[in-house]
């Protein structure tokens, strides 16, 4: 089981990833609005500017202040 560090030592398991996007574009902003009313938005980025969405296989969605290269270079280190 791999675990990613999405800040703040909060841990998500990568086999249940889908996704890692940017918060910028409109349909990202309604799937984060979408995930907040149905209680499966998890804000790791702790009051922090978002600078990753990410998407995982269950629905929930989880918010980090990291910026998606680092997250992937994260990912990719642990794969060497």
């Amino acid at each position: 089981m791999d675990i990613l560090n999405i800040g703040f030592n909060n841990q998500i398991v990568t086999n249940r990833l889908l996704s890692i996007v940017i918060p910028d574009a409109a349909p990202i902003k309604r799937l984060i609005q979408a995930a907040k009313e149905n209680g499966t938005l998890v804000d790791a980025s702790y009051g922090r500017k978002t600078r990753s969405v990410l998407i995982m296989d269950n629905g929930f969605i989880f918010l980090s202040s990291i910026q998606p290269d680092t997250l992937v270079a994260r990912l990719k280190e642990q794969h060497d």
